[in-house]
């Protein structure tokens, strides 16, 4: 059954998970709008992340390298490897991405949204929340 989660103007909509493929992999949409971006960037202690272009176009940093993603487009971010990324094209993007295996669910999105719906988030907050589903925040 699909979820939609809405964290500010960012939308993902969960198309399977760690609990539908018995932790094979988590496979979502996500919608970014113009001016959005991933607020903290970091790293995965425990999976792989593909993105797969959909429309528009979205930048992502990777390992300090910057790389855009439109349609049809494919990017691979290993475990362990910093990232980012930002929408700067002035029209939403949207993207396919897989995380293997699926271990994290859609628990830290719902979690994540709950915190910036209650108002600007508490960086250090946000940073455990972070922490205690695997993503590690790069050092500022």
């Amino acid at each position: 059954m699909t979820e939609v989660i809405r964290i500010g103007g960012l939308e993902l909509r969960f198309l399977r998970s760690k609990h539908e493929t018995g932790g094979s992999l988590d496979l979502f949409e996500m919608t970014v709008p113009p001016t959005g971006r991933m607020p903290v960037p970091h790293h995965h202690r425990d999976w792989e992340e593909t993105v797969y272009g959909l429309s528009g176009r979205l930048g992502f940093t990777v390992d300090g390298e910057r790389r855009e993603i439109g349609p049809g487009d494919t990017l691979f971010i290993p475990r362990g490897v910093v990232h980012g990324f930002a929408n700067d094209s002035g029209e939403p993007a949207t993207c396919l991405t897989i995380l293997t295996p699926g271990v994290l669910g859609p628990e830290y999105f719902r979690e994540l949204a709950a915190l910036v719906a209650a108002g600007p988030p508490d960086p250090e907050r946000m940073r455990e929340v972070m922490l205690r589903h695997g993503l590690v925040p790069a050092p500022s």
